[in-house]
């Protein structure tokens, strides 16, 4: 097994908002297998406040941060429509990436991405990692194990009534590139392609319902955002192995009571946690049982910055990561997709493929992800 002091690998972060505190801190405290050594913002002031309050030697210019020859691995947190840049001028840098989701806000993009890296023999890793949490990899575990048969449909909800209550710039999730199936689809889509394996095509209705939203969170309470984006989506997924699963994300809904994932198995089926967070309850029923039975989660909890340590990790071990970017670009490639089906009328087929990423192994200590 690669040691700890074997796989440390120095990395700079791209991007100190709303996001970063959470990765500064468990990259510190948790993963130290990652060690920030250079933060940058295009607010210089938010670099240096990260830098001061998280102990980074250095808040620089993303140019100096891409040209530092000790730097590996660039952890880009800033918004979805500047991630292909920052990206692809990390990878020319040769660097190794690991991006905030969604890879990128076109397809072409996100497989620029996959193809400059790959030509360049580089690793790119993109969230969620929550997909390495308890939750979901308890989950995994289960199915590998047969505890339902074989997975033959799922359901996934994620509904709420939008980001404009709270986030304190919430602009962005109503521009291009936004909207709850680029915002959240990828914590579900990728929890699905981790649970059943990757997706083959997909059909799908889409619908904006208002046009206008006002601000009700600090600083910009009361602005008005135009809403650019589709805000109630729902696609029917046709996954490789034959299985189905129905997916509703929206930014219309006011209350539900609706699970966030189910899966259905010939033998069973499986309450799946909240794909947004690490941990959760997982629940499983089968045939002649009566109501669900809890099961412990067989790992820890984990927390974000995970995915950038088990990058590093696979890096060192020479494996792909198992927050990989082609799973991403898949990820994609299936919400681009399911809009283009609304618009279409018709089934559409993806693009990409990408392998179902290996599960962890249980028992490792935390912050360590080979045996």
């Amino acid at each position: 097994m690669t040691s700890l002091s074997e796989a440390t690998m120095r990395a700079g972060v791209v991007g100190c908002g709303n996001i970063s505190p959470v990765y500064f801190e468990h990259l510190k405290t948790r993963y130290p297998v990652v060690r920030v050594v250079a933060c940058s913002d295009l607010i210089p002031e938010r670099s240096r406040a990260a830098a001061d309050r998280f102990g980074v030697p250095a808040p620089i210019s993303t140019e100096d941060l891409l040209a530092d020859p000790e730097i590996e691995l660039v952890i880009n947190l800033t918004n979805p429509a500047a991630h292909a840049e920052v990206s692809l001028a990390a990878i020319e840098a040769g660097k190794h990436v690991y991006s905030e989701k969604p890879l990128a806000v076109e397809r072409a993009d996100g497989q620029a991405i996959v193809d400059s890296a790959a030509r360049k023999g580089l690793s790119v890793g993109c969230a969620p990692d929550t997909v390495l949490g308890a939750g979901i990899q308890t989950c995994r575990k289960l199915i590998d194990e047969g505890r339902i048969g074989e997975p033959i449909a799922a359901t996934a909800f994620m509904v709420n009534h939008g980001h404009e209550s709270w986030h304190p710039s919430p602009e962005f999730y109503y521009h291009h590139g936004g909207g709850p199936m680029f915002d959240m689809g990828p914590y579900y889509l990728s929890a699905l392609v981790n649970l059943m394996g990757p997706i083959s095509r997909v059909t799908g209705s889409h619908r904006r319902t208002f046009e206008r939203r006002t601000i009700s969170s600090q600083p910009k309470h009361g602005t008005v955002i135009n809403v650019e984006v589709s805000t109630h989506v729902a696609g029917v997924l046709d996954f490789e192995s034959g299985a189905i699963a129905t997916i509703v994300t929206s930014f219309d809904v006011w209350g539900s009571d609706l699970p966030r994932i189910e899966v259905y198995g010939t033998e069973g089926a499986m309450s799946v946690p909240d794909p947004n967070n690490f941990e959760g309850d997982v629940r499983v029923t089968g045939a002649g049982e009566d109501g669900w039975t809890e099961v412990p989660l067989a790992y820890r909890k984990g927390g974000r910055g995970m995915g950038p340590a088990e990058m590093a990790w696979a890096i060192r071990a020479g494996r792909p990561p198992r927050a990989d970017g082609r799973l991403a670009n898949h990820v994609l490639d299936i919400m681009h997709a399911v809009h283009e089906a609304s618009d279409s009328g018709a089934h559409v087929e993806t693009t990409t493929t990408c392998d179902r990423p290996a599960a962890i192994p249980v028992g490792l200590p935390e912050g360590v992800f080979d045996q």
